[in-house]
């Protein structure tokens, strides 16, 4: 599986580790940056990760930015995409089972590292259910960009 991946700088250390740990697990990463810790504007990031996954180029994608709320608001403006801001494991699971989404968005001061690879891995590792009533309210979702 690809993952595109994007953060701004106050989540670039958790981004390199989130990276890491995906590639020691096997998964291709496409890191559209930042790289370095100069202020920068989230949405020029999260923004080109969510086109990736968009078009098909990454099968799933994560931000991250100092809270996350901005990186998830950004990758939601992009037709197609589910993105969910993660803090927790069960949000982790549900949202993957319900709500099939395609990119998720953690917040580096919200939650710490360690937290932050087992939601990355709870995430990446549950399949959608496929049941008919969650498939019915994705799409009623996804007519709502039309």
């Amino acid at each position: 599986m690809k993952v595109a991946i994007g953060c701004d700088h106050g989540a670039l250390d958790l981004k390199n580790q989130v990276v890491r740990h995906l590639e020691t697990k096997g998964y291709e990463v496409k890191d559209f940056g930042t790289y370095t810790t100069a202020s920068c504007d989230y949405p020029d990031f999260a923004g080109a990760a969510a086109r990736a996954v968009a078009s098909g180029e990454c099968q799933r994608g994560i931000v991250l930015c100092t809270t996350g709320i901005g990186v998830s608001v950004t990758a939601n403006k992009v037709k197609g995409i589910r993105c969910a801001l993660l803090s927790d494991l069960m949000s982790a699971r549900m949202t993957r089972q319900h709500n099939d989404t395609n990119m998720m968005a953690l917040g580096a001061a919200v939650v710490g590292p360690m937290l932050a690879l087992q939601i990355v891995d709870t995430w990446l590792g549950t399949e959608f259910s496929g049941d008919e009533r969650h498939q019915r309210r994705i799409n009623k979702l996804m007519a709502l960009e039309a």
